[in-house]
C-alpha cells in the first residue's frame, strides 16, 4: 500500500462545532439506572456503601451525584467540600445543556468500554469521565466571565486527575477519554462529539502564535494513546490517528493516518473509527 505524506495544514479561523443533533437522551431512565445499580453495589461491599450513600443513594438527581462526587474528589484547603459542592450542584443543574453532555458522555463509556458495565461505574471510578465533567463546568464559568475561577477547577482537575482542558476549548458531547492521564487539550481546540480520545493525547500547539493555534477534531474520530496533533490543523470526520503518531496536517475525513510525521495509511476500515474503538490501521497493522 502506498502511504501518503500529508499536506496543506489548515489555516480555519472560526470554524465551529457542526453540533449534529445527538441521539435523544433520557436523564431521568440513566439516574434510576444508576441508584439501582449503587443500591446493588452497596449491599454486595460494605466497605464502599457510605460513599455509595453520600453521592448516591441519598441524592435525587445525576446532577446532585455528579456534584457530590466531584466535590469529594476535588475539595482541599483552597476550597473545602461545603463551599464547592453548593457552587457544582448549582452550576449543573442551572444549564441542561452541561448534564445531556453529562449523560451522552456516561452513555459513549458504557457502550464504547467493553469493561465498564454500568453508568455508575464512570461517575466513582473513571476519572476521564470526571475530569470532561469538571471542564464542563470550567466551560460554563469561562463562558460568563468567571475565568479566574475556570483556571482554577482547570488546575486542580490536572493536578487529581492528570488531565490538562483548558476551560476555552469547544467539546461535543458523548466523548470518551479512555484512561484519559496526560491528555492535554489546549485553549483554542474544537472536538465536535462522538469522539473517542485514548491516554497521553495532546492536542496542541506550535510555538508562541496567539488566536487559533489548536487543532479541530470533527466527529467520529479515534484518536490512538500517545499521539500527538499539533497547530490549527482539521482532523476530518471518522478520521483514525494511530497511537504515537505526530499530526502536523490536516487529515481528510474518512481515513488512516499513522506515523512520525504522520502519513496516510489508507482509508479508515470502519464506517465510524470512534464508535467501534478498532485499533487496527491496515492490513491487520496495529495502531
Amino acid at each position: 500500500m502506498e502511504h501518503k505524506k500529508l499536506t496543506n495544514a489548515s489555516t480555519k479561523g472560526d470554524n465551529l462545532c457542526h453540533r449534529k443533533e445527538p441521539h435523544p437522551v433520557k436523564l431521568d431512565q440513566i439516574w434510576e439506572g444508576i441508584r439501582e445499580a449503587a443500591v446493588a453495589m452497596a449491599a454486595e461491599e460494605s466497605h464502599l456503601r457510605h460513599m455509595l450513600e453520600d453521592v448516591v443513594i441519598s441524592r435525587d438527581s445525576l446532577a446532585e451525584s455528579l456534584a457530590a462526587r466531584l466535590s469529594r474528589r476535588l475539595s482541599r484547603e483552597d476550597m473545602r467540600r461545603d463551599e464547592l459542592e453548593p457552587l457544582l450542584c448549582g452550576l449543573l443543574m442551572e444549564h441542561d445543556a452541561v448534564m445531556l453532555s453529562v449523560s451522552r458522555d456516561m452513555t459513549a463509556i458504557v457502550d464504547r468500554d467493553p469493561a465498564c458495565q454500568s453508568a455508575l461505574e464512570p461517575l466513582l471510578f473513571y476519572k476521564g469521565f470526571l475530569a470532561i465533567s469538571a471542564y464542563r463546568v470550567a466551560h460554563c464559568l469561562w463562558g460568563v466571565g468567571r475565568k479566574p475561577l475556570a483556571l482554577y477547577f482547570q488546575s486542580i482537575v490536572s493536578e487529581i486527575f492528570a488531565v490538562d482542558i483548558h476551560p476555552a476549548a469547544r467539546i461535543g458531547s458523548g466523548i470518551l477519554l479512555d484512561h484519559a492521564t496526560s491528555v492535554v487539550v489546549g485553549e483554542t481546540s474544537i472536538i465536535e462529539d462522538n469522539v473517542s480520545i485514548l491516554h497521553e493525547v495532546t492536542l496542541g500547539g506550535t510555538g508562541k502564535e496567539t488566536g487559533d493555534r489548536h487543532p479541530i477534531v470533527r466527529s467520529g474520530v479515534l484518536i490512538g494513546a500517545g499521539s500527538k496533533i499539533l497547530g490549527r490543523v482539521e482532523i476530518g470526520e471518522r478520521a483514525k490517528i494511530g497511537a504515537g503518531s505526530v499530526v502536523l496536517d490536516d487529515v481528510p475525513a474518512h481515513t488512516t493516518v499513522a506515523g512520525v510525521p504522520a502519513v496516510i495509511m489508507g482509508e479508515s476500515s470502519e464506517a465510524n473509527p470512534a464508535l467501534d474503538m478498532n485499533q487496527n490501521l491496515c492490513q491487520g497493522d496495529v495502531i
